[in-house]
C-alpha cells in the first residue's frame, strides 16, 4: 500500500504545476507565463513561449520542468527525453517524479502505432508491468485488430489486479481468437471471478482441444477440484496441441500427483509436446523433475534440450551443474545459451566464460539468446556484458539486452536511459519498460526501508 501511495505521490508531483510555480521575484516573466499556461492545460502555448525565449539565455530548471511536462502531455516523448537529459546531467541523481512518467509515456504513445510489432512491444511491456493506472489503455487494447495485442492487454489487466473490475475483459471470453479467450480464462480464474463458471462449464462441455483444457483449469482454480482428472486425462489424448495444453496447465498447478504424467511427456513422440513437458517440469519446480529433465537433455531436438536446460536451472539444485556444464559444448549454439541461463540460475559464475564467447558470435540471434540468458544473473560481469549488447549493431540483441536489464537488481538506470535513445522503436519501448521495472523496484525498496525505520 505504501508503495502505491508513493507512486501516486510521484505522479501528483510530476503533474502539479504548482510545484514549479514561480513566486515573488524568483522567476522571470517567461516562467510565470509558462506556469500559468500549463495550469490552463495550454501546452502548445507553453512550447510557443519556450521557442520565443532568447537563444543565448540559459533556461532555468523551473522552465525546463514545465516544458518537459508539456511535451509529455502532448505525447512528444523524443523532445521530453532531450529535456530530461538537460535536467539530469552528469552524475546528478535521477528525478523519479519526472523519469517514471517519461518512461510510461514512451509505452503509452506507441499503443496505436500503425505497425503491429510496435503495438505488440508496447502492450507486452505494459502487460509485464501490470500497472493499475494503465487500465483504460489496456482495455483499449482489447479492441486492437491484432490478436496478440488483445491477448497482451488481457494479461496486463490480470497482472494489474483489475480482472474482477473490468467489463471489457469479461467480453474477451467471446473473442474470435482462441489465444485471447484463453488469456481471458486465465486472468479471470486466477483473480477468483466466480461468475464466469457457467461460461467455463459450457466451454468444457462443448469444446475439444486446448480451449476445453483451459476451461477445466479455470474451473479447477475456482474450486472445482474434480477437474484435475479431466486435465490429466487430456495429457494423453491423441491431439498434440491438447496434450501440450494439458501438460502446461499441470506444470503451473504444481499438484504432486501430476508429476508422473508430466514426466511421461518427455517421452512423447512429438517434439513440440516433449518441449512443453520440459517447460512444465521447470514450472513444477520440484526435485522429482530432475530425472525426466535429465532424459530431455539428451533429446534429438535442440529446442527440447534447450528448454530442459533452463528448467533444470529453475529447480535451483546446485548438484545439477555438471549436467548443464556438459551442454555448454552442445552442437547447437542456442542450447549452449540455454545451458548458460540454467547455470547462472544456479549461481555458477563459470558460465560467464561461455557467455562471453556467445555474446561475440556473428549470428545476432545467438547474441540475443545470450542476452536473455544473462538476465538470470546478478553478477556485475553480466551487467557489463548486457551493456555491451545494448550497443550491438543489430536491434535483436539490443532488445533482449534491454529486457534483461529490467530484471537485474543492479543499478542500471544509466544503461537503460541510453536505450531510450535507440534508433529502433521496439528497443526504446523495451528499455522504457525495463526502466519502469527498475524505478518501481526502487520505490518499493525505499518504502520498505521507511517502514522499518
Amino acid at each position: 500500500m505504501f508503495a502505491v501511495l508513493l507512486s501516486v505521490a510521484l505522479f501528483l508531483i510530476a503533474d502539479d504545476p504548482a510545484a514549479d510555480a514561480v513566486t515573488g521575484t524568483a522567476g522571470s516573466t517567461l516562467e510565470r507565463e509558462a506556469a500559468e499556461a500549463f495550469r490552463r492545460t495550454e501546452y502548445d502555448k507553453v512550447l510557443s513561449l519556450w521557442e520565443s525565449r532568447a537563444p543565448d539565455t540559459a533556461p532555468s530548471r523551473t522552465l525546463l520542468r514545465i516544458v518537459f511536462k508539456s511535451q509529455l502531455k502532448l505525447g512528444r516523448t523524443e523532445n521530453a527525453i532531450a529535456l530530461y537529459d538537460q535536467l539530469v546531467s552528469g552524475d546528478q541523481p535521477d528525478d523519479l517524479a519526472l523519469l517514471r512518467p517519461l518512461a510510461l509515456s514512451i509505452l503509452t504513445t506507441h499503443v496505436r502505432d500503425p505497425k503491429e510489432y510496435i503495438r505488440i512491444a508496447a502492450y507486452t511491456a505494459l502487460a509485464e508491468l501490470g500497472l493499475p493506472e494503465t487500465q483504460s489503455i489496456l482495455e483499449d487494447g482489447l479492441l486492437d485488430p491484432s490478436p496478440l495485442v488483445r491477448a497482451r492487454a488481457v494479461e496486463g489487466l490480470g497482472h494489474a489486479g483489475l480482472a474482477s473490475k473490468s467489463g471489457p475483459l469479461r467480453r474477451a471470453l467471446q473473442d474470435d481468437m482462441l489465444p485471447v479467450r484463453i488469456a481471458a480464462m486465465n486472468a479471470l480464474s486466477e483473480s477468483g471471478v466466480a461468475d464466469i463458471m457457467p461460461r467455463m462449464i459450457e466451454v468444457a462441455r462443448t469444446e475439444d482441444g486446448p480451449e476445453g483444457v483451459f476451461a477445466y483449469a479455470a474451473l479447477y482454480k475456482l474450486g472445482r477440484q474434480d477437474m484435475l482428472s479431466d486435465i490429466t486425462g487430456a495429457a494423453t489424448l491423441p491431439d498434440p496441441e491438447t496434450r501440450m495444453a494439458a501438460l502446461g496447465v499441470l506444470g503451473k498447478l504444481k499438484r504432486p500427483s501430476s508429476l508422473a504424467i508430466i514426466s511421461q511427456g518427455v517421452y512423447d513422440p512429438e517434439a513440440s509436446v516433449r518441449a512443453f513437458a520440459a517447460g512444465a517440469l521447470g514450472d513444477f519446480g520440484q526435485p522429482g523433475a530432475v530425472a525426466p529433465l535429465t532424459h530431455a537433455l539428451g533429446d534429438e531436438h535442440a529446442r527440447v534440450r534447450g528448454i530442459a536446460a533452463v528448467s533444470l536451472g529453475r529447480l535451483g539444485i546446485r548438484d545439477n551443474r555438471p549436467l548443464l556444464q556438459a551442454l555448454t559444448r552442445d552442437a547447437s549454439l542456442q542450447v549452449r545459451a540455454n545451458a548458460v541461463e540454467g547455470l547462472l540460475r544456479l549461481g555458477d559464475s563459470s558460465a560467464m566464460l561461455v557467455a562471453t564467447d556467445l555474446a561475440r558470435h556473428p549470428d545476432p540471434s545467438i547474441r540475443a539468446a545470450t542476452a536473455q540468458a544473462l538476465g538470470a544473473s546478478t553478477d556485475k560481469q553480466a551487467v557489463t556484458m548486457l551493456q555491451m549488447l545494448l550497443q550491438d549493431q543489430q536491434p535483436q540483441p539490443r532488445l533482449f539486452a534491454a529486457k534483461a536489464l529490467g530484471k537485474t537488481p543492479a543499478p542500471v538506470f544509466p544503461q537503460l536511459k541510453k536505450g531510450l535513445h535507440d534508433s529502433d522503436s521496439a528497443v526504446r519501448i523495451t528499455a522504457a519498460g525495463s526502466l519502469l521495472q527498475q524505478i518501481d523496484r526502487q520505490i518499493k525498496s525505499t518504502t520498505r526501508r521507511g517502514q522499518k525505520g
